[in-house]
């Protein structure tokens, strides 16, 4: 049996296989043991647990419940609330403020937890409610929120990109610093769709109300004093302190990610005991549980993919799949195009924790032959990814936000989705023709590779 149909029958066996409602960490790995099984030496089942624990045995990897610790401590406190308050308090005079505000406040929180879903969770059970209450329609402040939140994959500290510069075997910190430009972008744009959506919106409401029609909450002009804005700002000060503290151990060469994740860890527990007043052991269990619960799903599914990656290596899957997309002779922008197309289709599917491990002996060869930055192309790979947790059939945020707002139907949730992920395509555009979007600030501060 030659590798290709190997290749081919080890996907439909792990389509069939996850499909069947598996867990995708189990279903990874029974996929793999039963090809070692058939298709390798007897004594290589000897050695799956020595190959799980040596492969999720790494110091970067150490960072990942660190970062989650952290991500945890902020988003099961009233931190996302305070965050989001304030910022609404600072910008409701803009046109479109609150729903900047919303924007601002998952990047922010982003930045800080480096998970999505905490994102979601944090700012969209303050950010929703608000909204609504305020006359915006319900699948534009879902909509804003569940774009918002794929934030934490692509600011750092993200889980996604320790994940990938492990795969990709490219450094962290670089990596880390390519995610801040791009970010930002997706943050300017989200704002400025905030801006013309809130103009349309209160058009409407006005030419309604001026009709004899009911007066909406948007017309309603509220304010807030100046004292009222400075009186928040105390309860933010102190995340913005540990947000800028991390980066600087980070960048300023003072740490590694591994400590630096320790730091953000114990700053973070350390600032909702002293602003939240939150210490006691009972109280602390919530952020514990939480995390290890996440740390150990995310570790056993790092543990299998890379087990089911292994399999895939020494079958000599991968090595044939990459060097038969090589031979099919591709430009390089069009063999951008289908690897894009088919992270977009697996998105569907699979978290980008599978994708990336999944994916990564195969695509990264044929990308590194064809002369692309592999730093580059973990942003906009990342942003890819982050579609993907926002469009159906299993985008993960699009059930956040109906967890955390049950009445709005899912239709309208995706519906109010689908701007960003029209935002989101276009930033992947201006990053293929501006790649120093990503590339410039490590270049800046790293030197140019």
């Amino acid at each position: 049996m030659t590798p290709l149909v190997l290749g081919a029958l080890y996907g439909i066996v792990t389509i069939v296989v996850m499909c069947s409602g598996m867990p995708i960490a189990f279903a990874l790995g029974v996929v793999a043991t039963g090809f070692m099984y058939f298709f390798m030496p007897a004594s290589s089942l000897d050695t799956v647990t020595q190959n799980v624990y040596e492969e999720i045995a790494s110091i970067t990897l150490l960072s990942i419940p660190l970062f989650i610790l952290k991500g945890a401590a902020i988003g099961k406190s009233p931190a996302g609330k305070d965050l989001y308050s304030a910022i609404h308090a600072w910008l409701n005079r803009v046109p479109g403020g609150l729903g900047i505000a919303n924007v601002f406040a998952c990047a922010l929180f982003a930045a800080m937890a480096g998970s999505s879903p905490a994102t979601c969770s944090a700012i969209g059970s303050a950010g929703i409610p608000e909204m609504r209450r305020r006359g915006y329609s319900p699948g534009f402040a879902a909509g804003i929120i569940a774009a918002g939140g794929t934030l934490g994959i692509l600011l750092p500290p993200s889980i996604t990109m320790i994940l990938y510069a492990v795969a990709a075997e490219q450094s962290l910190g670089r990596l880390f610093l390519a995610g801040i430009g791009p970010g930002l972008l997706l943050v300017l744009l989200f704002a400025a769709y905030a801006v013309y959506r809130a103009r349309k919106e209160y058009k409407l409401a006005h030419a309604i109300y001026t009709g004899g029609g009911v007066k909406s909450a948007y017309l309603e002009d509220a304010h807030y004093t100046l004292a009222q804005k400075v009186e928040m700002l105390p309860r933010v000060l102190p995340f913005l302190i540990l947000l800028i503290g991390v980066m600087v151990a980070l960048y300023g060469g003072f740490a590694t990610p591994s400590e630096t994740a320790g730091l953000g860890a114990l700053l973070a527990i350390v600032l909702i005991a002293v602003v939240y007043r939150i210490y006691k052991p009972r109280e602390l269990v919530p952020f514990l549980t939480s995390t290890i619960k996440e740390s150990g799903m995310l570790l056993l599914i790092i543990g299998m993919s890379l087990l089911y990656s292994y399999v895939m290596s020494y079958l000599h899957i991968s090595q044939s799949a990459a060097q038969w997309v090589v031979d099919m002779h591709l430009s390089r922008w069009l063999l951008l195009a289908v690897i894009l197309l088919m992270v977009i289709v697996l998105g569907f599917f699979l978290p980008p924790v599978s994708i990336i491990l999944m994916t990564a002996p195969i695509i990264l060869p044929p990308l590194r032959e064809a002369g692309f930055d592999l730093i580059w192309f973990g942003i906009v790979m990342t942003v890819v990814m982050e579609m993907g947790l926002i469009h159906p059939p299993v985008g993960l945020n699009l059930f956040v936000i109906k967890n955390i707002a049950p009445d709005i139907p899912l239709s309208d949730v995706i519906k109010g989705t689908i701007p960003f992920l029209a935002l989101m395509f276009f930033a992947v555009f201006l990053l293929c023709f501006f790649p120093g979007i990503a590339t410039g600030l490590p270049n800046l501060i790293m030197g140019v590779k």
